[in-house]
């Protein structure tokens, strides 16, 4: 699971997502692989628990491994002004201002902020994230995320009929032009603002969406308590990322209480955690589950993260090798 370039980290609020994205990616910066650590929750826990001044562009945490927070009201509000930008360039002035009322009032509308983060998203995929061996999202809880992730398809579909649309309108223009008389190269559709910049659009969600279902290089990882609730969304959730054909790698089973653990409170706490580890295995053994111990402080800052990732992977022997290790058999740094 940690070979593959991109993985995401998901579930319910509350699990440990934050903390075991953080505590992979500094485990895969350790075996010097390029690594990029992506934060889309917009609790912004990802600068706390790395101790560490994050923004919305990668900035250095330790050797090989960046870190980035996103925050989806102000992607949005980089969205729109964007979207402004496009149409101030190809409507008539006197229009203008009418059509930026029109957008302010769709970014008000539902899904506009899911739409700017894919957005972002899209653009980490084929910018920032090209500079990196690893790219590890930290995602927001389970619904938001979920929705985030079925938008390829409902935005391309979207985008689609916008593009009819308004190929429509420039072949009623142009026909129109020719009946007066103008020039037919003034109607060229090609040299269309808008039409360019929704077919650049579907192109790159599109992509997009290409990466996502592509199991040999995208990896969805579900963190779950051994609780009942957790345990429910997290099975919904692995459900409704098998119908977008997103892979799904595996579960960590968090804050597992250690056997050498005795006591009658503890004992009781145990009796009922094997119910749930039992449903665990009962409703989601068809993926790997690895299990992560309960830890007597909660992990925060680099060092306690970087030990938290290289026990709970590599008690599993599954921490990867740098790409030029892999293929030289040797330690010599890249070129």
């Amino acid at each position: 699971m940690l070979s593959r370039r991109l993985l995401f980290f998901g579930g319910k609020g509350g699990v440990g997502k934050t903390t075991l994205a953080s505590a992979t990616a500094l485990t895969l910066a350790d075996q010097r692989l390029r690594t990029l650590l992506v934060s889309t929750d917009p609790a912004h826990s990802t600068s706390d628990i790395l101790r560490a001044d994050l923004g919305p562009e990668p900035r250095p945490v330790v050797a090989d491994c960046w870190a980035m927070e996103l925050d989806p009201e102000r992607e949005a509000d980089r969205y729109i002004a964007d979207v402004k930008g496009r149409i101030a360039e190809s409507v008539a002035p006197r229009l203008v201002a009418e059509v930026e009322r029109q957008i302010d009032i769709a970014r008000a509308s539902p899904g506009a902020t899911e739409a700017a983060l894919f957005e972002r998203f899209t653009r980490i995929l084929e910018e920032e994230g090209r500079e990196f061996d690893r790219v590890v999202f930290d995602t927001a809880p389970t619904g938001q995320t979920l929705q985030l992730l079925s938008l390829p398809e409902q935005m391309s579909a979207w985008i689609t009929g916008l593009i009819g649309r308004r190929r429509k309108m420039t072949a009623a223009g142009r026909m129109w032009r020719n009946v007066a008389g103008a020039a037919a190269e003034n109607a060229a559709s090609d040299d269309d603002p808008v039409l360019q910049a929704l077919e650049e659009r579907r192109a790159r969600f599109l992509r997009a969406r290409g990466v996502l279902v592509d199991a040999e290089q995208t990896a969805f990882v579900f963190v779950v308590l051994p609780e009942r609730l957790p345990i429910w969304e997290t099975g919904r959730a692995v459900e409704a990322l098998g119908k977008h054909g997103i892979p799904v790698a595996g579960i960590l089973v968090n804050q597992v209480l250690p056997d050498d653990l005795s006591g009658d409170f503890v004992d009781r706490r145990k009796a009922r955690e094997a119910k749930y580890l039992a449903k665990i295995q009962e409703d989601l053994g068809n993926w790997p589950l690895w299990r992560v111990p309960m830890q007597e402080e909660d992990p925060v800052g680099t060092d306690s993260l970087r030990e938290l990732g290289n026990a709970v992977w590599g008690s599993y022997g599954m921490i990867p090798k740098a790409p030029y290790e892999m293929n030289t058999g040797g330690t010599e740094s890249p070129a």
